[in-house]
């Protein structure tokens, strides 16, 4: 049965930003230490930005939406609700994805690297490909 957050997912996927357009050049087809990253996904109740199942790690992109008392307090109860189920939540300002893409890149792979069933075997060092 198709979960009920599928055609809003659906829908993100087709109407990502210019930040999640780029992040997802790196991630897709196991770019970034051979991990498998999916976008915007139903996770729970919610439909996450990134989200590597294998190590349980959610990249979400935020924009200025994320920066008010009603957008934090909004994202700290999805980062709770996806913590009790062992998702770590990493959380990016679009801003950071354009300006510091590297250090964003090396941030999620030191994160899947840590929580890898496989650590031993991952090695692959995040790439920078040009836009």
């Amino acid at each position: 049965m198709k979960h009920p957050l599928t055609p809003i997912a659906r829908t993100l996927r087709k109407r990502s930003t210019k930040y999640e357009r780029l992040l997802w050049r790196h991630l897709r087809d196991r770019q970034l230490g051979d991990f498998k990253f999916r976008r915007q996904v139903p996770l729970g109740s919610y439909v996450v930005d990134f989200v590597c199942f294998e190590t349980k790690v959610v990249v979400e992109l935020d924009g200025s939406g994320h920066a008010t008392k009603k957008g934090r307090a909004a994202d700290a109860i999805r980062d709770a609700a996806l913590a009790e189920a062992d998702f770590q939540v990493l959380r990016f300002w679009n801003s950071e994805v354009t300006k510091d893409l590297p250090v964003v890149l090396e941030t999620i792979y030191q994160a899947c690297q840590a929580r890898s069933p496989n650590q031993e075997t991952r090695n692959a060092k995040p790439e920078t490909k040009k836009p």
